[in-house]
Formats: structure tokens, sequence, C-alpha cells
């Protein structure tokens, strides 16, 4: 039992021999195309050396210094799961790491090596080294079986052949099986043959006639001796059985029989069949048939149908253990005589092995300005398979700037082919795909992950190229104008943003006196209160800075715009307003319609709207004589002046400008009705009495303000409601362009003067905010006005007075009475 499952044991390790004699051609192939390898190492050690023992100086053989082994991370590549070396970089040694056993290894495949490359970065370097391991003779023959039983016919002719079991010796060379040997030797004699595979078996020749009745019984012993020193051996017992006459053994149609098989077929797929015929009759001549069990693992993989020997698959045939399989088929009959032939049997290969993919380095991440072909990974990778099923390509599924190339075979590099932009691809999966050239191809996949670092590459961007704000002025200091903001694509502390108020003058001093800017969020505040008169506009830039090592930086331009306001009230420049003296102008009284007295000039230091100035009249001494230019500011005569009106003419301009609300300024002009400055110097003299007695005149205006305002409100009814009438009725005379017919009221009118009221009356009451200053006049007895329309005219009005006027014009004192006004504007009476 023992010696069975020693054989078994014996031909799992010859599976491995097609395997390994793959790998022995694939690193022969490597060391004849490898481009970066620069030397082949070979060193040969016996097996079953210790753990730790010394193979050789990798670092010497090959030129290397120790800082090149640590600098080049020099490790080895095997691509198997065992590795019996290990490279002490430190020492530059080769040394066992695992147990050796060659046959384990090789089996009987001589001679026995393994192969494995070191690797060596920055740059790559491979190089080669194979180890050959030496036989020890560390096993004895042994048998499959440790008893053999044979029934031989007494017929049997001389020279009949009997085959014995082979012994397997798992050393090879000397160390292997030599030779047999049989005894005793009286009936038998021992015949070694050869197989095509190297292996021996031998034969017992008959050379003596047995005779049943003398001897039934037989035993010898076969004994397998190797060649070591000191030499095995092993045995088993041979017991005959002589059986009664069997004249003819089973003899094969054929010495050798060919087939072929699909890897992977089926069980129970038939291969071949066998056939042999006995020309005994009745049972002598019945065969059957029987596999050889020469090789353990081998026939296991048929069987044979012992009474048609028709050969069929009982386990499942893998190519890449075993490309050509041979063992023997013996017929034997009733009387045990046999036959043996032998059937070689060629496996088919079928891409059945998906290319493996192996990491041998990867780095992640690779940084943004890694120049187009750095390498960041390497790989390796094999088919088990032959010839076009193992032929394998790689490549890299979709659009990424990456690429995979191979300088050396079944290794292939994964590079970048182009520039990098963390900001359009900040970290992506790389998957390699390897298929091979089988029908159908067979392919796997690897994912990598991959991340792309960042580098200051990118300024901070402004979404605008300039930016405008509005403040009104007057604001208060502190007050936020707007905020700036910009982008910057990097990350982390490279995409860190921050503003800075770049130095300006504005008007001799600083920017920084008048904004500021938020360095974390750009927010710009107003430091100080603006002044729309004295400055219209900032023009200034904020810098924006990243975090980076250097800093990249962008700018912008900021324009604040400082809104007007009305805060200013209109200035008035003529006439000059003095307090001591008195100013007049001149009036001839023979002034026609529309005579130019004055103009009115004011300025307004606001813009826009705000500094749209309106003049206005608010108090004359003869409203029916003057006029002012809304928009200009011109002082005329509305009617041809008479020697009539009188010589000193006051008039308050009121000066508005547009804004909300307005705000206004007051100008007095004192205008003198004469032909000659003497009576102008005499008219500025009743001017400045007429200033003293005005201010007298605002204590009693103060006690009869509350009598007259009862008179004022019901006057003011009345007023309205006539004028209302007259504009309704001169509405109609305009239209109708009929003459204006005077008329006279009965009680108030008298053409000669002799009625009870033989003048009208006019008077005039004018408040002012202040009470204090409030003018009352009353008008003395003054000719009737009429109002004529001419129908030739375009609409112009004209006072004309009555022919019968006074012949002089009495001189006005301040106590003389009432001054004569215009009966047009009726404030009281």
């Amino acid at each position: 039992m023992a010696f069975k499952e020693h054989h078994r044991g014996r031909g799992l390790r010859r599976h491995l021999v097609g395997r390994l004699r793959g790998a022995l051609y694939l690193t022969i192939f490597q060391y004849i195309f490898l481009k970066q390898a620069e030397a082949q190492i070979r060193y040969s050690i016996p097996e079953e050396m210790k753990k730790g023992s010394l193979v050789g100086n990798i670092a010497q053989d090959l030129g290397l210094d120790l800082k090149r082994l640590r600098s080049g991370r020099a490790r080895i590549i095997t691509g198997e799961s065992i590795e019996y070396t290990e490279l002490k970089t430190d020492k530059g040694t080769l040394v066992v790491n695992e147990r050796i056993d060659r046959e384990q290894l090789c089996g009987d495949m001589t001679p026995c090596s393994f192969t494995f490359e070191i690797l060596l970065e920055k740059p790559m370097e491979l190089h080669p080294v194979t180890i050959e391991v030496l036989d020890v003779n560390d096993n004895a023959p042994a048998f499959h079986n440790s008893h053999l039983d044979f029934e031989i016919s007494e017929s049997a002719v001389l020279g009949s052949r009997f085959v014995l079991d082979s012994a397997d010796d798992a050393d090879v060379g000397a160390n292997g099986l030599q030779n047999y040997i049989l005894t005793p030797t009286e009936n038998f004699i021992l015949k070694e043959h050869v197989n095509p595979d190297g292996s021996k078996y031998a034969e017992m020749v008959l050379q003596k006639p047995l005779d049943r009745e003398t001897q039934p019984r037989l035993s010898l012993k076969l004994l397998a001796v190797d060649g070591g020193n000191p030499q095995r051996s092993g045995t088993v017992n041979i017991d005959i059985s002589v059986l009664d006459a069997n004249d003819n053994a089973p003899v094969f149609n054929q010495s050798l029989y060919k087939a072929s098989v699909v890897e992977n077929a089926p069980k129970g797929t038939s291969v071949v069949t066998v056939n042999a015929s006995d020309i005994d009759s009745g049972s002598n001549g019945r065969i059957t048939y029987s596999i050889s069990k020469s090789k353990v693992g081998i026939a296991d993989l048929f069987e044979i149908d012992d009474a048609t020997g028709r050969i069929y698959v009982a386990k499942g045939i893998d190519f890449e253990k075993d490309k050509k399989i041979e063992f023997r088929v013996e017929a034997k009959d009733q009387g045990g005589l046999t036959d043996s032939s032998k059937v070689e049997i060629e496996v088919i290969d079928v891409n059945d092995n998906a290319p493996i993919i192996n990491v041998m380095s990867y780095t992640s991440p690779v940084s943004e300005d890694s120049p187009a072909g750095t390498t960041f990974g390497i790989i390796h990778v094999k088919d088990l398979d032959s010839a076009e099923n193992g032929q394998v390509r790689c490549t890299i599924a979709g659009n990424v700037p990456f690429k995979i190339k191979s300088d050396v075979r079944n290794y292939y590099a994964l590079v970048t082919d182009a520039a990098l932009d963390r900001e359009n691809l900040s970290e992506c999966n790389i998957t390699v795909t390897a298929s091979d050239a089988g029908s159908p191809p067979l392919s796997s996949k690897r994912t990598f992950y991959l991340k792309i670092s960042d580098v200051n590459d990118n300024a901070p961007v402004f979404p605008l190229g300039s930016y405008t704000a509005f403040i009104a002025e007057n604001n208060s200091p502190g007050v936020s104008v707007l905020s700036v903001s910009a982008k910057d694509p990097d990350e982390n502390q490279n995409a860190r943003v921050s503003y800075i108020l770049e130095h300006c003058e504005i008007g001799g001093s600083s920017v920084s006196d008048y904004v500021s800017v938020n360095a974390e969020n750009g927010a710009i505040h107003a430091l100080r209160s603006f002044d729309y008169e004295q400055i219209k506009q900032l023009v200034f830039v904020v810098k924006a800075q990243d975090g980076g090592s250097p800093p990249l930086s962008s700018n912008v331009t900021v324009k604040i715009l400082i809104q007007d306001q009305n805060d200013n009230p209109p200035q008035v420049l003529y006439p000059v307003q003095t307090g001591g003296s008195v100013v007049a102008e001149m009036v001839p009284p023979s002034a026609d319609v529309g005579y130019l007295v004055t103009k009115v000039v004011a300025v307004d230091v606001d813009s826009g709207q705000n500094a749209w100035l309106s003049y206005k009249l608010h108090k004359a001494t003869d409203r029916a004589l003057f006029e002012v230019g809304l928009q200009n500011g011109e002082i005329r005569t509305v009617r041809q002046v008479s020697d009539k009106d009188a010589v000193k003419q006051r008039l308050t301009v009121i000066v508005e400008d547009n804004g909300q609300p307005s705000r206004s300024a007051t100008v007095v002009v004192n205008v003198a009705v004469a032909d000659s400055f003497p009576e102008v110097l005499s008219g500025l003299t009743d001017f400045a009495q007429d200033k003293e007695y005005n201010d007298n005149l605002t204590f009693y205006l103060v006690l009869a303000l509350a009598v007259v305002s009862f008179l004022f409100i019901t006057c003011l009814v009345v007023i309205i409601s006539v004028k209302i009438y007259r504009w309704r009725q001169s509405r109609v005379l305009y239209h109708s362009n009929l003459p204006v017919i005077p008329y006279y009221p009965p009680r108030y009118s008298d053409t000669l003067g002799t009625g009870t009221l033989p003048h009208v009356y006019n008077y005039e009451v004018c408040r002012t905010t202040d009470s204090r200053k409030s003018d009352c006049k009353f008008g003395r007895a003054a000719s009737q006005n009429v109002l004529i329309m001419d129908p030739s005219s375009t609409g112009t009005m004209q006072r004309i007075q009555s022919e019968k006027i006074s012949a002089s014009r009495q001189k006005r004192q301040p106590s003389s009475g009432p001054v004569p006004g215009p009966d047009r504007w009726l404030c009281g009476g």
C-alpha cells in the first residue's frame, strides 16, 4: 500500500514537469529577448539545502553596488506563489528561503532549474537569474505494488515474455534507477527495456519450460537498484502459479496506437480502441484488456473496456499539465498469456485560461505637473495557454490621458499619455483589459484608482471684467458698498483666495483712507462719508491672491459712483446781497413791455435734477409790472412803465431747485423807476427808510395777525371764486375775438371820481413764516384799470390805464399811508 501511494505522489510530481518545462522555455525565451536585462546569472545548488544557506553574491555578479539595490527597490519577481530564494539587499546576496525538493519541483526532468527576475526601478531593469537544482540521492527505487502474481501455463513456450511492473525513482541521472536484478534465475531470465521517455522496465523471459507437476508455484524476487552513493534499492516479490496448457498468447494487431483528444473533454469521451487476437479457442482464447500502471497518474486519466478494448476519458485532461500522454495496454487471455502495445495520445489545447494580471508596482497620487510618459505602475501578464491562445494584448478602456506600453515581454508599464490637469480630471479609475488571441478570446480586467494631486497652476478669476457700484453721498462710514468674488479652480490651500486693496492715490490721499476690502469675503466698505461735490467717483484695483506657493493673483477694477443728493440750496450770484448797502436796478419810465430790468443768476453745486433751478416772483411792490423768467431768471416788464408807477419797486424772487425735497434761496431786487441818477438816489433813500419801517412794523403785525388771519381765510375763498369766474369769462372772450367791455361796479366805480368810494383801494397782506417780518401795506387811491384784448394780437394781455390819471406822483414815506399796488392780486381788504 505504501508502495502504491509513493507511486501516486511520484505521478503527481511528474504532472508538474510539463508546466515547469514551459516555465523553463519562457525563462530561456526571456533570457534571449529581454532588452533591459543586462546579464544572465546562473547558480547551481544541491537540493534540500537549509533555509538561509548562501546561493551567491548577486550584487557582485551583476556588477551592482548596494546603494543601487536599495534606491532601485530591488526585489525578486517569480510569478509563482513559492519564493525559494530571498534577496538580501543590505548584503547583496541570495539565500535559500524555502526547502527545495528537486523531485517536487521538476519531477524526472533534467536539468532541474527555476528562473526568476530581479527588478530594479528608476530606471527599470530586469536581470534574469537561473538556479539549477542538483539532485541528491535521497529517494530509493520503489514499486507500485509490493507483490506480483502471475499465472503461467506450463505449456508456455520458451522465450515467452512477462512484463513486470516498473520501479519509480524520483532521483535522476546516476542517482536514478539503473537496473533490475531477478533472483533466482533458473526458469526465467531478466531482460531490460527503455521507454522513449527514458524510463526503464523489465520483462521475464522464459528460458526453461515449466512443469506444473514438478513445481506448481515459483517465488521470485525483483530488485531495482540506483547508481547513487550509497546505493539504494527497492524490492517486489513475484509469485508464479503454473497453469495447464495454454499454448498461444494474445497478439495486438498494432505495436503502437496513436490518437488525439481535446483538453477538458467530458468524462466518457471515446479516444481509441485497441485490438488483440488469440488463436486459442474457448476460455484460453478469451482476452481481457487492461492499462499498464507503469506511470502513476498518467494512465488514471483514461479507462479501458476490458472486453472491447475501447479507451475513454476517465478524468479531466489539462493541456497545460500534459501535452502528450503515453501508456501501455495489456491483452491477457484466460491462460495468463499476455501481450502489450503502446498508446500515444496527443492533447489538443483549448483556450480555457484567461490572462492573469499581477501588479508589480503602483504609485498614486500622481502630480498634475508630471510630464507625459511618467510611469506610475508596472504589471505582469501571463496566459497558461499556448500558441495563439496564449498571446496576450493589453489595452486601457475609455478616453483617459494614459496608455500602456511594453518594452519587456509580458511586462507592461502604465504611463501618462498627455499633460495632466487636475481641474479637469481630479481622479479616475483606469481599467486595464488583457485579452488573448484565442477563439473565442478570453480576457481579464484590473481596475486601478488614480488620484491627481494639485499644483498651484491657476490664478483666481473674477467673473466680471470690472465692478461698478453706486452709493449716495452723505453715507454712514462703514456701510457695505459691494462685494467682489473670485474663483480658483485649484483645491485646498491653492484655492484659498484673499482679497487685497491695491495701493493708489485719490485726490492726494491713499485709497485705503476711503474704502476697505475684507480679505476673506471681498466685501468693500466705505470708511468715510462721501461728498458728491468734492468727489464724483472712486476707481481702484482689488487683487485676488491664492494661498499657493508661489501665490498666483489677478486684478479687477472697481468703480464706485457717488450719487448726488439734494443737500445744497441754490446760491445767488447776482444781484449780490450785502448787509450794509442797497443796490437798485434803474428802469426808465418809458420802458416798453418786455424791458429787461436785470437777471437773477444762481447756481446749485448739486447735479442732475437737483441742480435744475426755477425762478419765481414771490413778492413785488407791483406784481402787474414785472415778471420773472421761470428758467432763466430774467426780470422783465409785463406792461408799459408810466410816470404813475412808483419810483421804488421791491421784488422778492425765490430760486428753487428740482430736488426731492426741494431747496430754495430768496433774493431781494430793488428797482428804481427813473430817468436820471438823482432820482435813483432819492429812491435808494426811500428803500433804506422802508427797510427801517418794515422792521418796526413787525411788532404790530404780530398783534394784528390773529384778526387778519380770519379775514384772510374768508377773502381767500372769495378771491378764488372770483378768479375762476374771471378766468372762464376771459377764455370765452378770448375764443370769441370780441373786445372787452369795461365793467364798473355801481357802488365802487365813478368815472368822475364823485362816488362814495371814488377810487379803488388795493390792500396787500404778505406773510412769511416769521410773523415778525410780515408786511402789511395799504394802497392809496388809484385809477381804474381796464383789461383789453386786442383781437389782432397773439394772446398777450396788456394793462392800459385810464386817461384820467393823477398829474403828479407823490413821494411815499413810511408813515404817509398806503402804498399803491396792482389790483390783480388782492391778498386782503
